[in-house]
């Protein structure tokens, strides 16, 4: 029986991942690590793994290093989700951005080499990146972060390949592109669109909507994550790989889809001032995760949207509570005003 170690598992992606690898794996032991910040909700986890003698919660931070020590210790395998990831809060204040992301990420790395851990998989970001200078983007593309976010995340993302590269750390590293499906926090453009939908107010544009990104349903990335798991570690080990669709859509068309879908008036969509640091464009090689994990999105973008939007209809007290969110007003440096 393989024990599992998910920090920030009770964010979206980490969360969505801890109800995979439960109901996939009816013997694995599932230990979640996470600090409960604004993305992280302990309602995304069902009362029945909750409850099964095969979970385990602890809260707590990711820098924390006797905690993460003694649970690395406990686990075979260690799958990293836990950073800030909202960008335009990045903006506003970086710090705690560099502290969770890159400092939390160097304590996992370390706990893992006093341990018996298998094999780590890190979560890092597509956002690494920066806009496409090539179509599409392979793992070799340059880093260009254009956000403290991105930046922090690239920082994390090359500390664990020094890692591999000094110590051979049993590393995996994936650059997952924008997701997007159930208990997607409202910080996030899909969920907050369908949301707005749902209240009858503007749905919020950032620029002329013009911004194309690579989407992927979040059951699709877990089942990916899956795979890079259980593929032979000599294919995988040392390795950065992107996990994206291959296709990009661009925000405005999003928003009038949502919109058709739920029957709602395309006024509703509204325009404000582009955030700074925007990416213009993203989409994903998917050679290399076809190679060596035999993976590709089986999900088409109008499925999952639907599935989404049908989630967030059925959902309102989960999400109800984070309306507020959407309209707090922040100043970022540059003296432009976001919105969450």
């Amino acid at each position: 029986m393989k024990t599992y170690l998910i920090t920030g598992g009770a964010g979206f992606i980490g969360s969505n991942f801890v109800r995979y690898l439960f109901h996939t794996y009816p013997e694995a032991r599932i230990i979640v690590l996470d600090a409960l910040t604004y993305a992280g909700n302990p309602d995304n986890i069902p009362a029945e793994i909750k409850e099964s003698p095969r979970f385990e919660f602890w809260y707590g931070n990711v820098n924390n290093a006797g905690l993460v020590s003694r649970l690395v210790k406990q686990a075979n395998v260690v799958v990293h989700f836990a950073a800030e990831s909202h960008v335009a809060r990045s903006i506003f204040d970086d710090r705690i951005f560099f502290e969770t992301d890159v400092l939390g990420t160097q304590t996992v790395c370390s706990a893992i080499l006093d341990s018996n851990v298998e094999r780590f998989i890190h979560i890092s970001t597509s956002e690494v990146y920066g806009t496409a200078e090539t179509n599409p983007m392979t793992e070799d593309h340059p880093l260009n972060p254009l956000t403290p976010y991105a930046s922090a995340k690239a920082g994390a993302d090359r500390l664990v390949y020094s890692y591999w590269a000094t110590y051979d750390l049993p590393a995996v590293i994936v650059r997952p592109f924008n997701q997007y499906g159930p208990n997607q926090h409202l910080e996030k453009v899909i969920p907050r669109f369908i949301t707005s939908a749902l209240l009858n107010e503007p749905l919020t544009v950032h620029g002329d909507g013009s911004s194309r990104r690579d989407w992927v349903y979040v059951e699709d990335t877990c089942q990916a994550l899956d795979r890079l798991l259980t593929a032979p570690l000599e294919q995988v080990r040392g390795q950065v790989i992107n996990l994206g669709t291959g296709i990009s859509l661009d925000v405005l068309t999003i928003a009038e889809r949502i919109l058709s879908v739920m029957d709602k008036p395309q006024s509703l969509i509204s325009y404000i001032g582009d955030r700074p640091g925007q990416v213009q464009h993203h989409i994903s090689s998917t050679d290399k995760i076809k190679r060596l994990a035999g993976w590709e999105a089986a999900t088409d973008f109008e499925a999952g949207l639907r599935r989404t939007i049908a989630w967030y209809q059925e959902n309102e007290s989960w999400w109800r509570k984070l309306t507020w969110m959407k309209h707090v007003p922040i100043k970022t440096r540059t003296g432009e005003v976001e919105y969450y």
